[in-house]
């Protein structure tokens, strides 16, 4: 048996067969090759080894047009995913955050809004008494509410708060059946409000080292005397 058959051979086989044609050949003392020719023999029974081989191959054949299509899938929702990620190139990109000091207390909110011109909004202020998911539901608040005073398109958002970016991308559906954040309702309903005029509002998660500068202006709004919110 030549290197090319006893590949076609190896390629047919399963795992359990190469490792009972290597078990064969200790102690036989015949080679691989011809074990596993044997144990395939075996295996190929009445329908003869020629006919195993060719459904072995067919198989395989398929097999791999499987792992090729879920690849290219894979790919595709990659490539589908990446570009909704990118921001359109005449949109507006927002960020926003709030924290409590102590979670409930005092209750900071930043917000920083960019336009496609060069256009840079900063909010940075106290907005009274809550927990950490009121903070940055009232952050997301501020941040919309310029954004439709500024006639924002194409806006996407980015929070650090998976609380409230998860409770807003939420369906409808999934809200009236109970799935929503207790005790936050009625700030989602604040900002559906404030999203609808806007038109296409993309809400997306960051980790917070992404959203520095809303951070940064939610922590200056507790530690400082309150700004207004202004701009450069």
């Amino acid at each position: 048996m030549n290197d090319l058959e006893f590949e076609v051979l190896a390629t047919a086989a399963y795992k359990g067969e190469r490792v009972a044609a290597r078990r064969l050949a200790a102690r036989s003392n015949v080679s691989e090759a011809a074990a596993l020719h044997q144990v395939l023999l075996q295996a190929a029974g009445a329908q003869g080894l020629p006919q195993l081989l060719a459904e072995r191959d067919a198989l395989r054949l398929r097999d791999e047009q499987r792992r090729s299509a879920r690849i290219a899938e894979k790919a595709r929702l990659l490539a589908q995913r990446t570009a909704r990620m990118q921001p359109a190139a005449d949109g507006w990109r927002g960020w926003f955050d709030g924290s409590a000091h102590p979670n409930p207390g005092q209750i900071g909110i930043g917000a920083l809004l960019c336009g496609p011109g060069g256009e840079r909004l900063e909010i940075s202020r106290r907005a009274g008494y809550g927990n950490s998911g009121e903070a940055e539901y009232l952050a997301l608040t501020a941040l919309l509410e310029a954004a439709g005073e500024l006639g924002a398109t194409g806006l996407v958002v980015h929070g650090d708060s998976q609380v409230v970016v998860n409770d807003v991308n939420l369906s409808e559906q999934a809200v009236a059946a109970g799935s929503g954040a207790k005790g936050l309702e009625a700030h989602r309903q604040r900002v559906m409000a404030l999203m609808a005029p806007l038109g296409a509002v993309s809400l997306r998660w960051v980790p917070r080292h992404r959203n520095g500068d809303a951070d940064r202006l939610s922590q200056q709004a507790i530690d400082r005397t309150p700004m207004a919110r202004g701009g450069e």
